[in-house]
């Protein structure tokens, strides 16, 4: 006999975006792997008799590697017991879910998917803005910012991303937002784009930033806080234009 594991995604980070089936999975795991984003008081839902391993990777720190963490997944609901993978924001968003799947299902190990508020949409309801708007973003797009080796990603789709009638956002965006912003200026997106840095969306340190998207990348080139944030760039309503 296997057990079961739920992918269960936290949210940004506020306990009260969770979603009712995330909470009961949580109060009935027998163990929980979480990501650093998905502690604090989200842990407070889970048994005091449960099994908690932190398992999270943030740039710049000592973090498990994947293969780890997926075995750890294995050896744990081949135990016969239920697991909670607990992922921050939503699971199937950059959030390495393939990898785990795949050695489930190599294990033949049942598994569920709870979906969870995704970063971008939390940044946009902390602002109070829609990432559409009937005529002028009628798309939406969530890309990272960068690749496996912390830098940008030369395969972008930069056609698609100087559309102006589209709201991108940006995963995991500081660090190479500057050579984002000048690659994008120079196939003629507008440098006074709307742009939104959102840090530790829905926790008590969140920070909005609003700007341009050459006034945000003058800024993160100065300065980068190691807070986790998101950017949302294109035709923001009721974003002040600098």
């Amino acid at each position: 006999m296997v057990g079961f594991v739920s992918f269960v995604g936290s949210g940004p980070g506020d306990p009260d975006l969770l979603t009712l089936k995330a909470v009961n999975r949580l109060k009935t795991a027998d163990v929980v792997l979480f990501d650093d984003l998905s502690s604090g008081p989200i842990l407070d839902y889970v048994s005091s008799s449960a099994d908690l391993l932190g398992v999270g990777k943030r740039a710049g720190r000592a973090s498990p590697k994947q293969d780890h963490v997926s075995q750890l997944l294995v050896d744990y609901a081949s135990e016969n017991v239920k697991v909670v993978r607990l992922k921050s924001g939503d699971p199937a968003i950059f959030g390495r879910l393939e990898e785990e799947l795949t050695a489930l299902r190599a294990h033949k190990i049942p598994f569920e998917i709870i979906p969870g508020v995704t970063a971008g949409s939390a940044a946009a309801a902390a602002a109070n803005i829609p990432l559409t708007r009937r005529l002028a973003a009628r798309r939406v797009q969530f890309f990272t910012g960068h690749d496996i080796a912390g830098t940008l990603p030369e395969d972008l789709n930069i056609k698609a991303l100087c559309d102006p009638t589209c709201t991108s956002v940006i995963y995991m965006p500081k660090r190479t937002f500057p050579k984002l912003a000048q690659l994008l200026i120079s196939h003629g997106l507008d440098p006074n784009t709307p742009a939104l840095l959102a840090e530790s969306v829905s926790l008590s340190t969140q920070e909005l930033k609003h700007g341009t998207l050459a006034s945000l990348a003058q800024d993160l080139t100065n300065e980068i806080t190691t807070a986790p944030g998101v950017i949302l760039l294109g035709p923001l309503s009721d974003t002040p234009q600098l």
